[in-house]
């Protein structure tokens, strides 16, 4: 293992081997829905087929077909009766991850994006003896094909999320990563839409949990062939409402100073 890459860090562990030791057992992979009937059935059969248990998140989705998905072997598909946002899908899957066993849950995106077989590139990330936030850092944001939104858009989360004690990560608007469970159900995240993804990266920061970066591919379709819930107007009025509330718990010492996680690896 000597000559393994070592993941870029944004908090915690710098110049860590790589282990590989981890049971894929002890993953499991939380997939949110809303409206991704063209691209969802094909992401949980490339994910159920890598072996982990897939927990389909459906927030009020309109188009989904349930007994398609119901026939792939090893997923879990709870409902949420009406749209409640991203970060309450993902606060659902984790939840019923962590009641299930689980010691990690792998959030992945529902639209095709990313590449199901990448959460291995992500397992092998996580340092020796460490229970790390892992982000996937999206190799192709700053090509053409990357829509300008998102370019913009990860420019400003990354600043503001430094401006909130938040770790120094180059791609916070990632939604391909690993968490540790249940020390992130314990952060007391309040958003719930995409700001959940931002607050948990800060959150995680002031209670010592590391954060670390490594890369992923990423798929960009043409205009129109894409499936996004995004809107830059309100997103942005609700990242600029979200980093507000933390700076200010931040300035006037109102949010919790943890210890490094000492929780037992599983």
């Amino acid at each position: 293992m000597g000559s393994d890459w070592v993941p870029k860090t944004g908090t915690g562990y710098p110049n860590r081997p790589i282990n590989r030791s981890f049971p894929r057992s002890s993953f499991a992979v939380v997939i949110p829905v809303y409206n991704h009937g063209r691209t969802v059935t094909a992401v949980v059969q490339r994910t159920a087929a890598l072996g982990f248990a897939v927990f389909v998140i459906d927030d009020g989705s309109e188009d989904l077909d349930a007994r398609a998905l119901k026939k792939i072997s090893g997923i879990r598909l709870l409902h949420h009766g009406r749209n409640r946002g991203k970060g309450a899908a993902l606060a659902t899957g984790f939840a019923a991850a962590a009641r299930a066993g689980f010691a990690w849950a792998i959030s992945l995106d529902a639209d095709g994006q990313h590449l199901p077989e990448e959460c291995l590139t992500l397992i092998r990330a996580i340092p020796a003896g460490t229970r790390p936030i892992v982000v996937g850092q999206r190799t192709g944001m700053l090509g053409a094909g990357a829509p300008w939104t998102s370019r913009f858009g990860r420019g400003f989360s990354n600043f503001w999320i430094r401006c909130s004690g938040g770790p120094s990560t180059t791609d916070t608007q990632s939604g391909f990563r690993i968490y540790p469970l249940p020390e992130v159900l314990n952060l007391d995240v309040k958003a719930r839409r995409y700001q959940y993804e931002l607050e948990v990266l800060v959150k995680a920061a002031w209670q010592r949990i590391p954060v670390i970066e490594t890369p992923i591919s990423v798929i960009y379709r043409p205009e129109g062939g894409r499936i996004s819930h995004f809107h830059p107007f309100f997103d942005f009025l609700r990242n600029t409402g979200t980093f507000t509330r933390l700076i200010v718990r931040r300035i006037f010492g109102r949010h919790r100073k943890g210890s490094p996680c000492t929780a037992r690896e599983q």
